[in-house]
């Protein structure tokens, strides 16, 4: 096989994969949004005084994802931060 014709071939599977996945694409962003706020719920649960058995194992995260607390909160409809020792706004 010539050259251009695998270069040729490679761009067509690119195009045709993206013609696949561009209806979806908005579908697995929420879903993967939703997982993430879930995740985020977990993690700070225990500062949230919801009780949480893998707080042994989540704490070691929270410094992690504090720069994503405030975008979080915003979306779950939360004005202001929702722990008290810890102000983002």
């Amino acid at each position: 096989m010539g050259k251009k014709l695998r270069e040729w071939l490679r761009h067509a599977s690119r195009v045709a994969e993206e013609a696949y996945y561009a209806p979806y694409r908005s579908t697995i962003a929420r879903a993967r949004r939703d997982e993430d706020d879930l995740f985020m719920l977990l993690v700070f649960s225990e500062m949230m005084g919801v009780p949480n058995p893998a707080t042994y194992y989540t704490l070691e995260l929270q410094p992690l994802l504090l720069e994503r607390f405030h975008d979080w909160h915003r979306r779950m409809g939360m004005e202001h931060s929702p722990l008290e020792h810890f102000r983002c706004c």
